[in-house]
């Protein structure tokens, strides 16, 4: 007896379909994705102003029990040079451990577009980020790298890092 294509098909479909372990029950996977309390503190997120400010937000981790790497970047990040007010423009990478809160990418965008109109030298301003990162979510680990155009014939990286195991 020959197999139909449709048959064919609907016993593959069969193979690669994913079920969840019996011993993991769907309620408990569903706890593991976001909930409606994880959004209750998020005032940026979903607003209709995208009004830049130096608030980032975060929202509550449910797998704080594994250390997995969250990184987030830009190439589009700007501040001024503090002397001649001409714009720095870098690419910006912010990689992080999360421990009880993992960072909102739209506050975080807003965040660093309130750089655009400060007059501040690299190395301070990678640092102030990466300050105010650790403050808004205590991570177990998080590094904040900066990549800025060339000027003058001279480009400039800046790496600041955090540990909390050996900031302690």
């Amino acid at each position: 007896m020959k197999k139909t294509a449709s048959k064919r098909k609907r016993e593959r479909a069969g193979k690669a379909a994913v079920t969840p372990p019996s011993d993991e029950p769907r309620a408990s996977v569903r706890k593991k994705l976001t909930t409606n309390s994880d959004l209750k503190d998020l005032t940026i997120l979903g607003g209709k102003q995208g009004i830049p400010g130096r608030k980032l937000e975060a929202f509550p981790n449910h797998h704080p029990e594994r250390d997995y790497w969250v990184t987030l970047h830009t190439e589009e990040f700007t501040c001024l040079c503090p002397l001649t007010g001409q714009p720095d423009f870098a690419k910006l990478k912010i990689e992080y451990v999360p421990n009880g809160y993992v960072l909102e990418s739209k506050s975080l965008k807003l965040y660093l577009q309130s750089f655009r109109n400060e007059g501040t030298f690299h190395e301070h301003v990678v640092n102030v980020i990466l300050d105010d990162i650790v403050g808004a979510l205590a991570p177990r680990s998080c590094k904040v790298t900066a990549e800025f155009a060339v000027r003058g014939g001279i480009g400039i990286s800046v790496e600041a890092e955090f540990n909390s195991r050996s900031n302690c």
